[in-house]
């Protein structure tokens, strides 16, 4: 009878990921598989109807091409100082903050949560022309620091939020010892909250890093050359007058994406953590 049980039960599980999580997989990695498909073929191949679902011959030019005919390694350096420099600034100010919110009672500290999850719902477009105007009398359009500063601001309330969920899950005894052994309250922090607190710490610096990484209205209005010119940018100009070259487009494409796909891969375990912290009380 145990067994009969076992059966069912390995049988639901299979029914269950036949025809739930493979179809849910595979409508997700679609549009990656078409990409990484589409930069192995000739152009020919490309605008062939029907499309191959396979490439005829394996066509590795595009990959040469983005970089040959593109400053594209330059470009790929300017996105990783932009968003590394903004992923270190807003989990080192949002884990004060956060730490704060957690911990400290003061009035209006639930009203201060509302304002900063509405600031992560402020639409950007509808600060473009003064933002501009700022970074133009600072003299930062084109420079790292014109990027940078926006899209802290951007991504601190997105920080906060999942950091303050985190560091309530935390129980407080834990600092209370460490500050009756001699610790004070940043020691006690940094080496006993801090390590604990991990899983919300690399599901916030993932989301900042991945939402710098991919931003495009201030990236396309505030840098004019390809000394700052992030990623984003520099593939929506590929295109030229008469020809989109959609095999090197796809070939960007797959090389700026694949990095975070892994990433997120890698550290998919923390992130579930981070994301469902103080879900659940107990």
């Amino acid at each position: 009878m145990r067994r009969g049980f076992r059966i069912r039960k390995a049988l639901r599980r299979l029914g269950f990921y036949l025809f739930a999580v493979v179809p849910l997989v595979a409508v997700c990695s679609f549009p990656l598989y078409w990409s990484i498909n589409t930069s192995l073929k000739t152009h020919n191949e490309i605008i062939l109807w029907p499309p191959t679902w396979f490439p005829r011959k394996i066509y590795f030019e595009n990959y040469i091409s983005v970089f040959s005919a593109h400053h594209f390694e330059r470009n790929l350096l300017n996105s990783a100082i932009v968003a590394g420099v903004t992923t270190a600034a807003a989990l080192a100010l949002g884990v004060l903050c956060a730490y704060a919110l957690a911990r400290l009672r003061f009035p209006g500290r639930m009203a201060l949560m509302v304002l900063i999850l509405m600031m992560s719902m402020f639409p950007r477009i509808s600060i473009l022309i003064p933002l501009f105007l700022m970074m133009r009398g600072l003299h930062w359009l084109n420079t790292y620091q014109g990027l940078i500063v926006p899209y802290i601001s951007f991504s601190l309330p997105l920080a906060i939020w999942i950091m303050t969920s985190f560091f309530r899950g935390i129980p407080s005894e834990l600092e209370e010892a460490a500050l009756v052994d001699g610790a004070t309250p940043l020691q006690a922090m940094v080496r006993v909250v801090l390590p604990l607190a991990a899983p919300g710490l690399v599901t916030a610096g993932l989301l900042v890093f991945i939402a710098a990484w991919n931003e495009f209205l201030f990236a396309l209005n505030f840098t004019f050359d390809d000394t700052t010119r992030t990623v984003p940018v520099a593939i929506a100009l590929f295109s030229r007058q008469f020809e989109i070259p959609w095999g090197e487009l796809n070939a960007a494409t797959v090389i700026v994406t694949v990095p975070l796909v892994l990433l997120v891969l890698i550290f998919q375990r923390r992130i579930i953590a981070g994301l469902t912290a103080g879900a659940v009380k107990g």
